[in-house]
């Protein structure tokens, strides 16, 4: 138990009483004690005076009556009886136990222990309150913690964890999913109702993804018989091929062919002829002076 022992074995600081405005240092250590000061005073004799330190053995300090009633004035007789008794040999250990440590010796006991092991020091009180202990007692009393009771713990604390009932603990799991929910639609809607407020935008962005689509598919008017409409132009006037419609396949031809290579070779010739019509529409400037061609009909 000696090698838990840290030296030193207690050392504090501070300012004596009024009208005293000394500053004091007393540290007790493995082998002895040691007191300083420093004097502080407006007085010019006390300008220029230098800082005291005075270093005893245990027992000398125990015979010192002058030294601990200048520890008991300035520290209180508190401190004295603690210091008297470590040079005595009385040593508490507790006290220079590590949080962890004491954390896990604080587990083994009951609450109502608990509750009168805080009352004892503030160092307990403390760690009797802390979250770290509730943690710990939280697991130990439950078989699993699940993630939702974590996430809960870090709003609400886990001493309200430990002290709630099962059923509570689903009634607050459930309302904080509802809310989780509530928030992620809302986020939703924020997100629609921006869309509705800049229809221009999306409208202009379908029309760009649009052509930029036709110019790499490169889309061609419709070249299909009776579907030229687009053009302005009547398929009839570039193209007069009149297929039979009783023409009947050959025997021993493919059923799956709908037209003969003579009439695709037709068609393609007719698409041309369309193409170069339109484009000459397309470039050519109006003439005021000029009258537009009568169509045959």
């Amino acid at each position: 138990m000696a090698s838990l022992l840290t030296d030193p074995l207690f050392e504090i600081s501070g300012r004596g009483p009024p009208p005293n405005k000394n500053f004091y240092h007393f540290t007790v250590t493995k082998s002895g004690v040691i007191w300083r000061w420093w004097k502080i005073s407006l007085r010019t004799v006390d300008r220029y005076s230098k800082p005291g330190e005075l270093k005893e053995s245990h027992q000398d300090f125990l015979d010192d009556t002058w030294l601990q009633s200048e520890v008991s004035m300035v520290f209180g007789r508190r401190i004295l009886l603690y210091t008297k008794a470590l040079c005595q040999g009385h040593y508490d250990y507790l006290e220079h136990l590590s949080d962890s440590l004491l954390l896990r010796i604080i587990n083994y006991l009951e609450l109502e222990d608990v509750g009168q092991l805080g009352r004892t020091s503030r160092r307990f009180r403390q760690l009797c309150g802390s979250e770290e202990f509730w943690e710990q007692a939280v697991r130990l009393s439950c078989n699993t913690v699940s993630a939702e009771v974590a996430s809960l713990a870090l709003e609400v604390g886990w001493r309200s964890i430990f002290f709630t009932s099962k059923l509570q603990l689903q009634k607050l799991i459930s309302r904080r999913r509802l809310k989780t929910e509530e928030q992620q639609e809302g986020q939703v809607s924020d997100l629609d109702k921006k869309a509705e407020e800049f229809p221009d935008e999306s409208s202009e962005a379908n029309q760009m993804s649009s052509s930029e689509e036709e110019f790499h598919l490169g889309i061609f008017p419709d070249l299909s018989l009776g579907t030229g409409t687009d053009t302005g132009l009547d398929p009839s006037s570039c193209c007069d091929v009149d297929p039979d419609p009783n023409h009947e396949p050959e025997t021993g031809s493919d059923s799956s062919e709908s037209v003969s290579d003579q009439f695709l070779e037709d068609i393609k010739h007719c698409g041309v002829e369309t193409l170069a019509q339109s484009s000459t529409l397309g470039n050519g400037r109006g003439d005021c002076s000029t009258e537009p061609k009568k169509t045959l009909s």
